[in-house]
């Protein structure tokens, strides 16, 4: 759930450190930032943008921003964000998600990756940046992200980024290329329980673990070590059938044995039948949860709204990957900017418009943005129409 009270974004961006020598100092960093979370949550995308949507809301940003020259240009805005540090940026926003996120027991935190498709560029060698995020599935918030460097991978950019967040009590869900000892270790230090995807990255745990099912039937389901969840989704004309079996019978299991804090195993049947087609897939996965299969079952689906929820919204709603943004830390700084917006849209728990209708409101109604920027509590009465 998100807190409910006063908590200013503003506030907590103003110690961002400004890389800007001083006679380049004409417009206030704390500004320049607010404008650009304001511009893109009501849907600007571009530099110029920003700066045409500041020109139009000049007397509403005065209510809480000194704008003492006024709305920076676009190329002010762009230079800024090409310099300015994304781990400076990302600790003010990390302050603010934790001032706003109310955290309970057994929330489920999804950690996935996504490139920035068109963060590259062919002709000077620059691949495209790989950002790694952390989503609060019972929130919809991102806690936090992580850039991948060009010789490194998801492997050594989770811990990094587990560093940083407040997990305790949590279940950390990861796809197989976050299956790794000491990945498992690094959360039961933050004090929080892992379900992480086996796949073939990890042949030999794989192996064991399928064998291990590949023996079990329903007609063990009962004994004391081996649980069973079943649940049934429809729609769409499709109908979805999730099976998960759980067992905590690992002691003949020597390379589960390796992750620290491993208690239990767990495969995961689909059936999804559209029509006459029926399509089954098996996925594998450990865990340091005790058995309780609908626990695990759980978050094994939530994790997919990191995809679902996060992911599919940066690109059909935000564009991210029609971004062409590269220079130097525009892309990161931007991709950022991006999730801030997301989280703060968020704040309104009782919206039943689609993502795209509330930037559109906001991008129109003052109050409703800053409802959503300042006091949580105003934001049923913000949006009413007056």
């Amino acid at each position: 759930m998100v807190k409910s009270g006063s908590s200013s974004i503003v506030d907590h961006f103003v110690d961002l450190e400004d890389p800007r020598i001083g006679r380049n100092r004409r417009h206030k960093l704390i500004d320049i930032v607010v404008l650009t979370v304001c511009a893109v949550i009501s849907g600007c995308e571009t530099w110029e943008d920003i700066e045409e949507y500041g020109a139009f809301k000049l007397r509403w940003l005065k209510r809480f921003l000194e704008l003492p020259h006024g709305i920076p240009s676009h190329d002010t805005i762009r230079r800024l964000f090409i310099r300015l540090d994304p781990q400076g940026l990302h600790q003010c926003f990390f302050r603010w998600v934790e001032s706003v996120r109310e955290q309970t027991e057994g929330d489920v935190v999804a950690i996935d990756g996504k490139t920035l498709r068109r963060s590259g560029e062919a002709a000077s060698g620059k691949m495209p940046i790989h950002m790694v995020s952390a989503w609060a599935a019972a929130n919809g918030m991102v806690l936090g992200q992580m850039k991948t460097s060009e010789h490194s991978n998801e492997i050594t950019a989770i811990p990094a980024l587990l560093d940083l967040l407040k997990v305790k009590g949590c279940i950390v869900t990861i796809d197989a290329e976050g299956c790794q000892t000491e990945i498992a270790k690094k959360i039961r230090e933050k004090k929080a329980d892992y379900v992480l995807a086996v796949k073939a990255n990890q042949p030999q745990l794989l192996e064991q673990t399928k064998d291990f099912f590949d023996v079990t039937t329903d007609e063990d389901v009962g004994e004391p070590w081996l649980e069973k969840y079943e649940d049934l989704d429809t729609g769409h004309g499709r109908i979805e059938i999730r099976e998960c079996y759980h067992s905590d019978e690992i002691a003949a299991l020597p390379r589960v044995k390796e992750f620290a804090g491993a208690k239990s195993i767990a495969m995961v049947r689909s059936t999804r039948i559209i029509g006459e087609k029926r399509t089954t897939q098996v996925r594998y996965y450990i865990s340091s949860l005790e058995m309780d299969g609908e626990k695990v079952a759980h978050a094994v689906r939530t994790h997919w709204s990191v995809e679902n929820q996060l992911h599919w919204t940066l690109d059909m709603s935000f564009r991210e990957d029609d971004s062409r943004m590269r220079q130097g830390y525009s892309a990161e700084n931007f991709a950022m900017m991006r999730r801030m917006a997301l989280s703060i849209m968020k704040r309104d728990i009782h919206s039943k418009r689609s993502l795209k209708g509330r930037r559109r409101i906001c991008s129109y109604h003052d109050p409703y943005l800053e409802a959503l920027l300042f006091n949580s509590d105003q934001i049923i009465e913000a949006v009413r129409p007056h």
